[in-house]
């Protein structure tokens, strides 16, 4: 806005970037998953992702609109590596126990507190000095995280955990690989209902910026926006250490239904509270409601991805999620005449509504809250089989499964030369032991 003066392509830029998060997710979750470095394709990305932001950060009321939109296209393709290609890392680094449950608390506490941090640091560099070298800042810490990922061993490059590793495929198209993390998402119903939840909650939570900043500005105190949502990314990061330390007694299902109602019922709260010091305690209250939902959500998709798919399962949620958060975001700016508390008491009813649809999406009958589903563990009775004629669709016949023929029973007889059916030739079984020493004290 400083060189353009006006925040249009600002927001344009923002839109260019968060786009390709969902389009681009299989096909990273795909590379990830069939390069036998791993490493390498997360390096790409994260280098792809900073160099990008250092570019917007000389481009952005600069170059030509098109060209800014490109690069802005370009870095966003590479935002699902960032955003949940990483966190899938942590089944393959961690042991199936306790310490990934905490590694995963802690994966949702960095990113609570480089949310808190990120905007604050930022704002104080462009105050101090511009815009530019704030941005400039920003794809230095890409740079840097690209630099000490190249010191971890990534997938195939280190022996797995158990059943966490992802076998590599071999064969077959790429195209294959591209809709396996979306088949995944849809097939298994724990993972299903599980995106289904996560995105609508997220459609709210991705307006709630803006919210606060009409909020805040409605009820006499412009610029608190700001502080409002730091008080929220400060109750998630207070939330997530809390996690880490005491992991809660609870299933992962029961906690995101927890999770969820907890939000909306704290932001409900701060929408009727005309006190800035009340919503800003509510606001608190709702982040340490929401982060528990991340926690929950990252142990549920290393849980329940097929083998094989894991990597692309995270990015497309984590792609999927941030989509329907730029959605919301476009909502709530379609509706800026509305009055700020009706806004946010919106957000606040999505968040149990979202509870709902998880709940009656998830699997009856099937997987017991914290036991993966059957769907999401290979099994190898259900290996195939082969099949005889009438087996091919095309065919015509009844299917019928031909088994391997059964081994013949031993024949025990002592006097007949047998023959055999299928060979022709002719054998004689073998005398039992008593026989042969009656045989042999005649002969003497």
């Amino acid at each position: 806005m400083q060189r353009s003066g006006s925040a249009a392509q600002g927001a344009f830029v923002l839109a260019a970037w968060m786009a390709p998060h969902v389009i681009a997710a299989p096909l990273v979750g795909a590379l990830a998953t069939r390069m036998r470095r791993p490493r390498l394709c997360y390096l790409g990305a994260l280098g792809g992702f900073a160099l990008a932001i250092v570019a917007l950060s000389t481009l952005v009321g600069r170059a030509p609109a098109p060209v800014t939109l490109a690069v802005a296209l370009s870095g966003g393709a590479c935002g699902p590596a960032v955003s949940g290609g990483l966190s899938s890392l942590l089944a393959v680094l961690v042991p199936p126990d306790a310490r990934r449950d905490r590694a995963y608390a802690l994966d949702a506490a960095v990113y609570n507190a480089a949310s808190v941090a990120g905007p604050s640091v930022v704002g104080v560099v462009a105050t101090l000095a511009s815009p530019g070298m704030a941005m400039a800042l920003l794809g230095g810490s890409a740079a840097l995280g690209a630099a000490l990922l190249g010191g971890i061993p990534c997938g195939a490059e280190r022996q797995p955990y158990g059943t966490a590793a992802d076998p590599v495929p071999s064969g077959g198209a790429l195209r294959g690989g591209l809709v396996a993390g979306l088949t995944a998402l849809w097939r298994v119903r724990e993972l299903r209902a599980l995106t289904a939840g996560s995105c609508l909650a997220f459609a709210g939570i991705g307006g709630l910026t803006a919210t606060a900043v009409l909020l805040a500005d409605h009820r006499g105190h412009p610029g608190a926006g700001g502080a409002l949502m730091t008080a929220f990314a400060a109750g998630a990061l207070i939330s997530s250490l809390a996690v880490a330390r005491w992991q809660p007694p609870c299933p992962d299902q029961r906690l995101i239904v927890t999770a969820l109602c907890g939000t909306g019922l704290a932001l409900g709260a701060a929408a009727l509270v005309p006190s800035p010091a009340a919503g800003a305690a509510l606001f608190v209250l709702a982040g340490v409601c929401d982060d528990p939902l991340l926690t929950a959500t990252l142990r549920i998709r290393a849980a329940y991805a097929p083998p094989g798919t894991r990597a692309q399962v995270f990015t497309l949620g984590a792609g999927l999620k941030i989509t329907a958060a730029a959605c919301g975001g476009a909502l709530i700016g379609a509706a800026a005449a509305v009055p700020p508390p009706l806004l946010l008491l919106g957000i606040a009813t999505v968040q149990p509504g979202a509870a709902l649809l998880y709940v009656c999406s998830r699997p009856r009958g099937g997987a017991h809250d914290g036991e993966p589903d059957k769907a999401a563990a290979p099994d190898k009775a259900a290996a195939p089989r082969a099949r005889g004629p009438g087996s091919d669709p095309g065919t015509a016949g009844p299917r019928r499964d031909v088994s391997p023929p059964r081994p013949r029973p031993a024949v025990s007889c002592s006097r007949w030369w047998i023959r055999s059916p299928r060979t022709g030739s002719s054998c004689r079984p073998a005398a039992s032991s008593s026989r042969r020493r009656s045989t042999a004290a005649r002969r003497r």
